[in-house]
């Protein structure tokens, strides 16, 4: 690896800088005292943990570097864009104007209560062609499904009718039937006190006989009379009774069929009425005219994106994506102002990060293993020996 053959041909040559101080400070003294440097082992060991500060902090080095230049980037670009002539600044801040609108016109979009949800914008946008014929029969069968409900109330109603005069026919039936057996017991009772005034007391009852004939004849004439009227009356009404409940069959299976059908069409429409489809489709037909309008704008947006991007490059800024999202700044000095003094913040944490990687933990550590080599010379072969290693073991991974 490019970095580590860096390091490695530093590890041995002395700088001035190597006793350079920072905040930081290691820690490990009671563990290098600890170490038996004679011991191969722990002298590996310990040269190997070296190394690996040594590589993490190269590692660390190269990502704070790339962010380091590009926070550098960002404030000469800023600098350029401050250093326009004023013509070309004013034409600059005309474009990112029209795309800060046009960006706040498409986050207000994004925002705002939609009128429907996405799915039902989805499944109208579908149905489109078929919605005015669709609320025509929803219309029709929702008007006829309330006639029929009508039918079958007023047949309901008749049958009740019906039946309430049955049961009153039949009991004028049975009134008749008990009237006509009274009839005869009386005539029996009466034949019996004629027979008993006849032959026990020799009166003349003839009369009798005849008055009790002829009334008989005449109760039992009315009482027949009655009994069949109220016969005709229970057969009327039973076939009324049947006519209705024919009827109602045939007015419950157009429910059934007429139900069924709206069920269908509810389905297929998604609603569950006429007027829901109605409102439906106007707010759909609101929807779809707000969304054309936010595509329009999103044309326009990504036009004078690509605008602000091509002048961007035209006065060498470096990274002109960037100032897409950052319009603000080139339309409000303060907003540019506080921009560059939190990436002049940022930069100075990255060179303190950086300056603590290069001089303590890999200066520390290259230090370490120079003053190891000067201590021991005889096991200098050795560590340098070592060194390869790691740096063949990390140039395979």
């Amino acid at each position: 690896m490019g970095w580590f053959r860096k390091v490695k041909d530093r590890l041995f040559r002395r700088t001035p800088h190597e006793d350079f101080t920072e905040e930081w400070e290691w820690e490990d003294e009671g563990v290098t005292h600890q170490i038996d440097y004679n011991d191969k082992e722990q002298r590996d060991d310990y040269v190997r943990n070296c190394l690996e500060r040594i590589a993490d902090a190269t590692r660390e080095l190269e990502n704070l570097t790339f962010e380091y230049d590009m926070v550098t980037s960002y404030l000469k670009d800023m600098e350029e864009i401050e250093a326009l002539p004023p013509e070309e600044s004013e034409q600059l801040k005309e474009c990112a104007k029209r795309v800060s609108l046009l960006q706040d016109s498409r986050t207000s979009f994004q925002e705002r209560p939609h009128r429907i949800t996405d799915e039902k914008y989805q499944h109208m946008e579908r149905i489109a062609d078929e919605v005015e014929e669709g609320y025509r029969k929803l219309t029709e069968t929702e008007e006829y499904q309330s006639l029929i409900k009508q039918d079958l109330s007023r047949l309901d109603g008749e049958k009740h009718a019906y039946l309430y005069r049955k049961n009153e026919v039949m009991g004028i039936i049975a009134d008749t039937r008990g009237m006509a057996v009274i009839c005869v017991a009386a005539l029996g009772l009466c034949l019996l006190l004629l027979l008993f005034l006849q032959f026990f007391l020799d009166m003349d009852t003839k009369v009798g006989y005849l008055v009790t004939a002829g009334a008989a004849a005449l109760t039992i004439t009315i009482v027949y009379v009655r009994h069949l009227d109220a016969r005709r009356e229970l057969h009327r009404v039973e076939n009324g009774i049947n006519r209705i409940i024919l009827l109602q069959n045939k007015v419950k299976i157009r429910y059934v069929n007429n139900t069924n059908l709206l069920d269908y069409l509810y389905l297929k429409y998604g609603v569950s009425s006429a007027k829901e489809l109605t409102e439906l489709w106007e707010n759909y037909k609101i929807e779809k005219e707000e969304r054309e309008k936010m595509r329009r704008a999103e044309l326009d947006l990504d036009y004078s994106q690509q605008e602000l991007l091509q002048m961007l490059k035209r006065y060498q800024i470096k990274d002109p994506a960037i100032w897409l999202h950052q319009t603000e700044a080139i339309l409000d000095p303060k907003e540019m102002v506080e921009i560059r003094h939190n990436l002049i913040i940022r930069r100075q944490s990255l060179r303190r990060r950086m300056d603590y990687n290069k001089e303590v933990v890999a200066g520390g550590s290259q230090k370490e293993i120079r003053e190891l080599v000067d201590r021991y010379p005889q096991y200098a072969r050795e560590i340098m020996a070592t060194v390869e290693e790691y740096e063949k073991k990390f140039a395979k991974g």
